[in-house]
């Protein structure tokens, strides 16, 4: 199970793993060349394990998923979004610290 672990998110999976699940889930669009979205991984790491019983965390590759990228407008990355029971709750774009993540999940739970 993937309870403690980041979710990789496509556009096949993605209305199955994030629009049809009774739960938070923040979404991470990144690509592998952005700088910032690699600084921002290992914090959304510990914060899977942080938060494991109360949100899930995926990421969707916009080299790789088109459809899923343009469907949400993602423009620039990193760009998260927060969705709960399938309903977009929040869009932060660009960096973010661990604290801003965590204040912003705590408004949620």
């Amino acid at each position: 199970m993937t309870t403690n672990k980041i979710i990789e998110l496509n556009d096949s999976n993605f209305k199955k793993k994030v629009l049809e699940k009774k739960c938070l889930i923040l979404v991470d669009f990144w690509a592998n060349w952005c700088s910032p979205c690699k600084i921002l991984m290992p914090i959304l790491e510990d914060l899977s394990k942080e938060y494991i019983n109360k949100i899930k965390i995926g990421k969707v590759d916009v080299e790789k998923n088109n459809y899923i990228s343009k469907k949400y407008f993602i423009k620039s990355i990193p760009t998260l979004i927060l969705f709960k029971n399938g309903i977009i709750k929040e869009t932060k774009i660009g960096s973010i610290s661990k604290s801003q993540l965590k204040n912003l999940f705590n408004n949620y739970i």
